[in-house]
């Protein structure tokens, strides 16, 4: 594991054309950006073994619940299942279920959906605006200032402003500290500029 901070990338950013298996549906399907409605859209790099991950599990579950009648979630992990079978998509839909979660959980096989939006870490949070159907990045960074090591109990405060701001068509004005977790694993040879 090494402890890695999110990467900044420009606020407006459009979200970039996907298509990833769905794990959490019965046959692995895939998905794409037509899934998607008009709900504004929270996406979070995750996986199954991440301590950091595992600490917030429960308030992503509370946090689902709270915000899904205006923001669609999607979870994307885009570790190497072949290095780490931890984060395999039956592993990952085992998290899944076990958590509860009703959000599509994408696996991002070849790592290029974390390439496009330069992520970094699990977990990683892009909330992207809908207000003129066209997925602009509102907000990219920590969920709160709670991990593992200082037992701050997570409450999403950090996320949750943004949300509250966005949906008031309001300029986020609070200084966005960067998401703090585990690498992603990246494949051997295939690693980003941003991760060597």
């Amino acid at each position: 594991m090494v402890r890695t901070n999110s990467i900044s990338i420009p606020l407006g950013t459009k979200l970039p054309e996907f298509q990833m298996l769905n794990v959490n549906t019965k046959t692995v399907k895939p998905f794409n950006i037509s899934f998607l409605d008009e709900r504004d859209l929270l996406i979070m790099f995750i996986c199954a073994h991440c301590p950091f991950v595992k600490y917030i599990e429960n308030e992503i579950s509370r946090l689902s619940q709270e915000i899904e009648d205006y923001v669609q979630i999607i979870a994307v992990s885009s570790n190497d299942a072949k290095t780490y079978p931890d984060d395999s998509p039956e592993n990952l839909r085992n998290q899944s279920k076990r958590n509860k979660w009703k959000f599509p959980y994408l696996y991002d096989e070849d790592q290029s959906f974390a390439k496009q939006l330069r992520a970094a870490c699990t977990p990683d949070f892009y909330l992207f605006c809908n207000f003129d159907k066209d997925f602009s990045l509102f907000y990219h960074g920590q969920l709160d200032s709670s991990r593992p090591s200082n037992n701050i109990p997570p409450t999403s405060r950090d996320l949750l402003m943004a949300i509250q701001a966005m949906r008031k068509e309001e300029i986020y004005t609070f200084p966005i500290q960067p998401s703090l977790g585990c690498n992603i694993k990246w494949k051997l040879g295939a690693e980003p500029s941003w991760f060597k």
